[in-house]
């Protein structure tokens, strides 16, 4: 399911020109806009002509708790309208400008496309980036989908247990820079915090039925299988407690060593059921999986890009073992194992479904914000690996998506999802003044 978002909505006229036909065009658009999916509209079903009609509706607007503002020019307006409309909403703004209806009598009728420019001039002169213009008959939905990702971010309550992985600075965050960029808050919580939370028994005899029949399990001994159920359980009952939109773990080296297996398979267990865990501590990678999901993707995970083949050109996306257990090729065995830690990794195994592919990436440096996107594609492969992988294809040779990422110091986990989901993070990249690097 897509974040919802309340939207508001003015259409803003002048009776010099057609304003009753700009009235008819926007009765139709409110019931078009009416069936699209987790918005929740409001309306400002007047045109707005006069200032005294830009205040009451900024005034009125200003109770409603909106997430983002569409301004229609019906017909050219007054300046003045957007700006009062602005000035006591702080959100993002669609200037929507309608296309030119036939003449009439040799007098244009709305000059709406005129009245966007006057509107964007305005905001830019005034200092305002926040904005974006379309000319046609019908919203742009990519723009809604953009302040999905913006309100799942402003909203975001994320969990981190323990720290970053040991010396994996690259993913660290600083908590005040990315509150100021995002919205987002942190929480920290001390690994034994979730090595002691407490279960009911059939809570872990359900999760362990579960794992036994999404998984070959016959690699394991009978008291690691106890324990990743157990694991599931905890992690799951913590998970909901803290009402956490995320959770980034700490999950070596002492996960392995205190609670006696790492949570790789655990936590492809849990993120098939739509929670979003982030590997080895990484927040902003936890964040990244949240935009995806806002969308309205389903089960997004992180990855490292482990290799490329540049004379086959291909890159194979790899991890340990955490991703969702339901993104499985349905061909491969899929099985858990203990290929490291000294017996105590338990993850699972196997290789991905095929299919298109989005990949994201929202990294912090220097000081702010940017966001990493590609499209790719999954191709069938054998399972030839420990851990969790598909081979990976792009649209452009693999060895210049790699010197993006190198040249750009960018860290070394993104989050992919099946299905394209790159326009609508483009514009909220710009929304928000980050740098997009594709």
């Amino acid at each position: 399911m897509k974040q919802p978002v309340r939207i508001g909505v003015v259409c803003l006229a002048r009776t010099t020109y057609d304003y009753l036909a700009a009235k008819e065009l926007y009765e139709q658009i409110r019931r078009d806009l009416a069936s699209i999916e987790a918005v929740a509209w409001r309306f400002i079903e007047e045109l707005v002509i006069s200032q005294e009609d830009g205040q009451a509706a900024a005034t009125r607007l200003a109770t409603e708790h909106i997430d983002a503002l569409v301004c229609i020019s019906g017909t050219f307006h007054l300046g003045h309208l957007v700006l009062q409309l602005k000035r006591e909403l702080s959100v993002p703004v669609l200037l929507w400008g309608l296309e030119e209806l036939p003449y009439n009598g040799g007098k244009i009728r709305l000059n709406s496309v005129c009245g966007v420019n006057l509107n964007a001039s305005n905001l830019y002169k005034s200092g305002f980036d926040d904005y974006t213009v379309i000319i046609q008959g019908s919203i742009d939905e990519d723009w809604i989908d953009a302040i999905r990702v913006i309100k799942a971010m402003k909203n975001a309550k994320i969990g981190i247990i323990g720290y970053r992985a040991d010396g994996f600075f690259n993913v660290g965050v600083q908590d005040n820079l990315l509150y100021g960029q995002t919205g987002a808050l942190v929480d920290h919580y001390e690994l034994n915090e979730v090595f002691s939370w407490p279960v009911e028994e059939q809570e872990i005899a359900y999760r362990k039925q579960q794992l036994i029949q999404l998984f070959d399990v016959s690699t394991l001994s009978s008291f690691q299988l106890d324990k990743v159920a157990e694991l599931s359980a905890k992690l799951n009952g913590f998970y909901k407690a803290k009402n956490l939109s995320a959770l980034a773990i700490r999950c070596w080296p002492e996960f392995a060593r205190d609670f006696g297996v790492s949570p790789c398979a655990a936590m492809s267990l849990l993120q098939s059921e739509d929670l979003i865990l982030a590997c080895e501590g990484d927040i902003d990678g936890a964040l990244s999986m949240i935009a995806h999901h806002a969308l309205g993707a389903e089960t997004p995970f992180l990855f490292d890009f482990s290799q490329i083949d540049v004379q086959q050109d291909f890159a194979l996306f790899w991890h340990c073992g955490v991703a969702p257990c339901n993104l499985w090729d349905g061909v491969c065995n899929r099985s858990l194992d203990t290929y490291f830690a000294g017996g105590k990794g338990v993850t699972a195994d196997f290789v991905l479904k095929s299919g298109e592919l989005s990949v994201l990436r929202l990294d912090s440096a220097r000081g702010g914000y940017r966001m990493f996107l590609q499209k790719a594609k999954a191709v069938p492969m054998e399972k030839l690996l420990k851990g969790t992988y598909m081979k990976a294809v792009f649209d452009r040779p693999v060895k210049e998506v790699l010197d993006l990422v190198l040249d750009n110091g960018l860290a070394h986990h993104s989050s992919v999802v099946y299905g394209t989901y790159i326009r609508p993070l483009v514009i909220a990249a710009k929304l928000k003044g980050w740098k997009v690097i594709e």
